[in-house]
């Protein structure tokens, strides 16, 4: 990791993304997480002080190591365990079935097989289980949409990865989860070609419909 990447864009994120609009934005989506939970790209930890007390434990995946005393100091401080993995999401190391709920937060723009992690995502939550996500994304309106397209180059760069044109409700429905809720609208207080959020639930299942039987331990 290069001196950007490793130091001044992680202080930056947390700076930014430990916003008020952001922190409202993060208590409104886990408040329902209950039981065993995974998060997909844990970043600095911002969730953690948000996540309800139905939370029985947390881990969490992510393949970079950002402000790890930041990390652990707000891993303490949760009223449950926290477990971090350092690998990617394409590749959960857990088995078949083991989550209650998986949490993303402005993360799927920066994975880079979204479809791949969100089919583990659906692998490893239980029939009953639910996907709660928070994503920036493509834009609805043509010429925000262009802007994207224009700008996603630049934002690679400068965002480590980050895209700002990934239709995310139809990543999450390529992979075969299904959504039950989504809400789309533009994040006060960000340019909008980075506050097109998508927000909402989806399950590995249709309601109503039965998991296939599990085959292995994946």
């Amino acid at each position: 990791m290069g001196l950007y990447s490793a130091y001044i864009f992680p202080r930056l994120m947390d700076w930014i993304m430990g916003g008020t609009g952001f922190q409202r934005l993060r208590n409104e989506v886990l408040h329902s997480a209950r039981g065993e939970v995974l998060e997909i790209g844990l970043g600095t930890g911002l969730n953690l002080p948000h996540y309800p007390v139905g939370v029985s434990r947390l881990r969490a995946v992510d393949p970079a190591p950002l402000l790890p005393r930041r990390v652990a100091e707000r891993s303490a401080r949760a009223p449950f365990p926290v477990e971090l993995s350092r690998t990617g999401a394409e590749h959960l190391p857990y088995n078949n079935h083991s989550f209650d709920c998986v949490v993303s937060t402005w993360t799927l723009c920066t994975i880079p097989d979204p479809v791949q992690a969100l089919q583990e995502v659906r692998r490893v939550l239980k029939p009953t289980g639910r996907l709660l996500f928070l994503e920036h994304g493509r834009s609805d309106d043509a010429r925000t949409a262009a802007w994207q397209d224009r700008l996603n180059p630049l934002q690679n760069v400068i965002g480590c990865g980050c895209n700002l044109n990934r239709r995310i409700d139809r990543l999450i429905s390529k992979a075969g989860l299904h959504i039950l809720q989504l809400d789309r609208f533009v994040m006060v207080g960000v340019p909008r070609i980075g506050g097109e959020l998508y927000r909402g639930i989806a399950t590995p299942n249709r309601i109503g419909v039965s998991a296939p039987p599990e085959t292995d331990g994946r």
